[in-house]
């Protein structure tokens, strides 16, 4: 089951953020199979980044629940309370739409 995972940061702690980054690109990168999607999100600047919102296949909630809850970004007090929804997606995928850089 696809979950959508709305995470959205703490205000001041974009240092942190940036600190953090590699160790939370590690840790997405060891499900990266399960991933629908993943990404920042931005402000209208395209530049100052406000939170994450990722949708990934798991089991069961609990499964997100305990995978969130190793999160670098949720361990070092990044983001606010999580938002979290299954996610059912009724629309292919386009081609045309890659990855940011």
């Amino acid at each position: 089951m696809i979950y959508a995972i709305l995470l959205m940061d703490k205000p001041g702690t974009a240092d942190l953020r940036i600190q953090i980054r590699p160790e939370h690109r590690a840790y997405l990168a060891q499900i990266s199979d399960r991933m629908a999607f993943a990404g920042p999100l931005t402000s209208e600047d395209g530049k100052t980044t406000l939170g994450s919102l990722i949708a990934i296949d798991f089991p069961s909630r609990a499964d997100v629940d305990a995978w969130l809850k190793d999160e670098p970004y949720t361990k070092a007090g990044v983001y606010e309370k999580p938002i979290i929804h299954v996610f059912n997606n009724m629309w292919e995928q386009k081609a045309g739409f890659p990855p940011a850089s």
